[in-house]
């Protein structure tokens, strides 16, 4: 497994509070002691070395990422099995509750989508192995520290993990604008896996047809289309709201 390097305050401090394995961190001379000293007293609790590094240099271990002058080696992600995700709503004793991302490839879309799947009680996240961004340093930095909680699969084929999740009793709802009822028309209080598509093209054809049925957003405004990630959202709470109805 290869290592990777992750930066900023929240996604080390999690990681270091997930029980991440972290082989180095690196602080910059410059740093802002409300970034840099809650990472040195975690960091010396676990007894991660430290060392002090320049700023440059700390930005070039991740690039295209706010550092905020601290960065860390860490062990890679570790992707779960969709088996594992079942299992986790055992555990909880609750309903599955599962994002399909269909070949979304923007790494902000997908660590706001893993924000917001921590904070709905999403029991995981299934990604496609090609044409899909993975878990990397910008997606961490996006989540907010939620990708050290939300497991991620990564599959082969998402038609044929579809096929495995409605054979365990999932029902798979898929977010399509064309769909003839919105989303607040659907019963979504159910063992449900969500598909979220591309965000150009949106799901693909195949995917499309295996889906058990389809749910669109309401639009009133002009531009017909939400980010893939603020759509993920509404419909991620959509669902919150319909399983705490007072039965």
């Amino acid at each position: 497994m290869e290592d990777e390097y992750i930066g900023g305050k929240h996604p080390i401090l999690e990681a270091m509070r997930a029980g991440r394995t972290i082989n180095k961190i690196w602080i910059a001379d410059n740093a802002q002691k409300h970034y840099s000293l809650p990472i040195i007293a975690e960091a010396k609790a676990l007894g991660i070395l430290v060392q002090t590094a320049d700023r440059r240099k700390i930005d070039q271990m991740v690039e295209g990422v706010q550092t905020q002058g601290v960065a860390a080696q860490v062990a890679a992600y570790d992707y779960v099995e969709v088996d594992d995700i079942l299992q986790r709503a055992r555990e909880k004793e609750q309903e599955p509750f599962i994002l399909i991302l269909d070949e979304i490839e923007d790494p902000h879309n997908l660590g706001s989508i893993l924000r917001s799947a921590d904070c709905t009680g999403v029991h995981g996240v299934i990604i496609p192995k090609r044409r899909s961004v993975g878990l990397t340093a910008t997606v961490a930095k996006t989540s907010a520290g939620a990708i050290e909680y939300v497991p991620v699969a990564k599959v082969t084929n998402i038609a044929q993990t579809i096929d495995l999740l409605k054979e365990k009793g999932v029902w798979i709802a898929g977010a399509d604008g064309d769909a003839k009822q919105n989303v607040y028309q659907a019963d979504l209080n159910m063992p449900l896996a969500i598909v979220i598509g591309n965000e150009g093209n949106g799901i693909g054809r195949l995917i499309k047809e295996k889906c058990d049925f389809l749910v669109k957003l309401p639009m009133a405004g002009q531009i017909n289309s939400l980010n893939a990630s603020v759509a993920a959202s509404v419909l991620m709470y959509e669902v919150v709201r319909q399983r705490n109805i007072k039965k």
